[in-house]
């Protein structure tokens, strides 16, 4: 146990550990669950003012690379655009992280992909509020 402190970065270890984004928003504006090969389960939750990302919390059943991952997520995220939140990356998450172990890479690309779903149901909710917009149904089809 005490190589894993001293194997993983600053940044791993404050992602690993930090508490404060994990909450379920309650009437979010976007909301995303995915469940990984692994078992894992991450659920995002974000709230939008102003075209910004005002909010994002998760819920997450899984590892500890899994929870690095979610909040890293949300560090990166938060403040953010939405149109420029969809450029965050798996590869953005590991390289913020710099210790995510190669074998967990994939803790990145569910949260990313759990988050991606969130965007994606805020803007398929924006379009429903417009008369005559089309949305994605959820089964992905126009």
């Amino acid at each position: 146990m005490n190589d894993f402190w001293n194997k993983h970065s600053l940044q791993y270890l404050e992602m690993a550990f930090e508490t404060g984004n994990r909450e379920r928003i309650q009437n979010p504006d976007g909301t995303g669950k995915r469940t990984g090969d692994c078992g894992d389960t991450i659920a995002f939750f974000i709230m939008v003012e102003k075209g910004l990302l005002s909010q994002v919390s998760f819920e997450v059943q899984g590892c500890l690379n899994t929870v690095a991952c979610s909040n890293t997520l949300v560090r990166l995220a938060r403040g953010l655009s939405v149109e420029k939140a969809w450029d965050i990356s798996p590869d953005h998450v590991a390289s913020f992280l710099q210790t995510l172990p190669d074998d967990h890479y994939h803790c990145a690309e569910l949260a990313v992909g759990a988050f991606y779903l969130a965007l994606s149901d805020y803007q398929n909710k924006k379009k429903d509020q417009i008369p005559g917009a089309v949305g994605i149904e959820k089964n992905g089809k126009l």
